[in-house]
């Protein structure tokens, strides 16, 4: 059975940090909150972490739509092909915020990620979520738990994720009520910005 760890988003305790973090170099996974929806995670180093995770989801792990979640934009250019002026304004302007930038993948992407060309970065406006990232050391690769239910389609109330997920992940952080709005997506691989989905972030910063 899965853990329950709660973290205020405020100051998140670090020796609660410190034992998530122990469970995703481990090939655990966790559920955690963002500045949008929770998103069910786990270390990008792990393709086993990977590979239940995408199980659960019933994808097959090439074709999967995770995103990368970092603390800053320092990670970027280890997965992320050079980019140019124009966007990265758009990222400093936008991050950290609840946004999806789709961005040109590097060759030095994960195993799991090797015939990717295209990745989605995520920086979220969340203490919780880049503590955890920061203290991992790399990005977790992220996807957000949605319900089955179509009225509410994503449960904001960690307690009753809890309920459902306890048996199926090693980890849920009770960072507080979440959001129901997901991030926007913006896809930046073109000449020009692309609005994939419009979500909780403003358009404002294009």
């Amino acid at each position: 059975m899965g853990q329950f760890i709660k973290l205020y988003n405020e100051n998140p305790n670090p020796r609660e940090v410190d034992k998530i973090v122990k469970v995703l170099q481990n090939d655990g996974i966790i559920i955690y909150p963002t500045d949008t929806v929770y998103g069910l995670g786990c270390d990008i180093t792990s393709t086993k972490a990977l590979e239940k995770i995408a199980k659960i989801r019933g994808v097959n792990l090439e074709k999967t739509s995770f995103s990368f979640v970092c603390n800053d934009l320092s990670h970027l250019s280890d997965y992320v092909k050079q980019i140019d002026t124009p966007t990265y304004k758009i990222l400093k302007r936008a991050l950290p915020g609840p946004y999806t930038f789709i961005l040109p993948g590097s060759n030095t992407l994960p195993k799991a990620f090797k015939k990717r060309k295209t990745v989605g970065i995520r920086v979220p406006d969340n203490n919780i979520a880049r503590a955890i990232v920061e203290a991992l050391g790399n990005p977790i690769v992220s996807t957000s738990i949605r319900d089955e239910d179509t009225i509410l389609e994503y449960t904001t109330d960690p307690e009753l994720i809890f309920e459902k997920w306890q048996n199926i992940v090693d980890v849920v952080v009770d960072g507080g009520y979440g959001d129901n709005h997901p991030s926007t997506v913006i896809d930046l691989t073109q000449d020009e910005p692309e609005v994939i989905r419009e979500g909780k972030g403003s358009l404002d910063v294009l």
